[in-house]
């Protein structure tokens, strides 16, 4: 599965989770050169508190397209360590 944005690979694994209709790539899968951390942070009661990041690709930036749940809630401890995309920003996922 790939992550892409104006033609740019943002992500690219076979070891995908998904959870809530969401593919969750594996952290070592992100390429770090397209992505800002955000100081933007939402709380899911069943997964826990997500961290953003800003997707930005050449002088294209999205604000938090990109979360992940680093300490997890018990029932949602699939997803430690990996990261989503909110594909109404404009990044594909397929």
């Amino acid at each position: 599965m790939q992550a892409i944005f104006d033609g740019t690979v943002l992500a690219e694994s076979d070891d995908i989770v998904m959870v809530d209709g969401n593919p969750y790539f594996p952290r070592e899968a992100m390429r770090i050169e397209f992505f800002l951390e955000s100081t933007h942070s939402t709380v899911c009661g069943w997964k826990g508190t997500a961290r953003y990041w800003d997707v930005v690709v050449g002088d294209q930036v999205i604000a938090n397209a990109v979360w992940a749940y680093d300490t997890p809630q018990p029932k949602a401890e699939s997803i430690r360590e990996r990261f989503a995309f909110y594909r109404g920003k404009g990044v594909q996922v397929s």
